[in-house]
């Protein structure tokens, strides 16, 4: 029964390392193991099979009197289980991608409208929306524009500036 108890305590903590270390044992080996621990062998699943072996083992044990190699029958079913879980659990994270970071070249062809008014070859503001978002940016244009006209996005001159033209209808 302390046998183990000590393997799913050691389970435990190993898991709690690995979101510490996580990568680490292919670091330790110079690159000759690169990608074997990606998969069925990364941290986390070996973890999860150390600590059900244990635990599964221990529960077998302390609830049945069976005797040992029924507990660990019992404890690697329960490892098998746990790792392959954690091993799909993973992956499905892994798999899980974001849509692209907005960057300013986006904003061309973007409508919004004037905040403060843009003086002919000078500087204003104008409210546009950048990923969902509203954005105040700096904008310059050929013309002057008026405070609350609509504009037109040309170029992106910045992060933080545009050139606009008023949009004629």
């Amino acid at each position: 029964m302390t046998v183990f108890l000590g393997l799913g305590i050691a389970g435990i903590v190993l898991l709690a390392l690995s979101l510490i270390f996580d990568g680490i044992l292919e670091g330790l080996f110079g690159g000759v193991l690169d990608g074997l621990f990606d998969g069925l062998l990364s941290l986390p699943v070996i973890a999860g099979f150390i600590s059900m072996f244990g635990f599964g083992g221990a529960i077998m044990l302390g609830t049945t009197g069976l005797g040992a190699a029924a507990a660990t029958g019992v404890g690697v079913a329960a490892g098998v289980a746990a790792g392959w879980l954690a091993w799909n659990f993973s992956r499905a994270l892994m798999r899980d991608q974001t849509d692209a970071t907005p960057r300013g070249t986006d904003l061309v062809g973007t409508a919004g409208s004037v905040v403060t008014a843009i003086p002919a070859d000078g500087y204003g503001e104008v409210m546009l929306r950048l990923g969902g978002q509203p954005v105040k940016l700096a904008a310059k244009s050929a013309v002057p524009v008026a405070r609350g006209a609509e504009i037109w996005v040309e170029a992106s001159l910045s992060s933080t500036s545009v050139t606009v033209r008023p949009v004629e209808r």
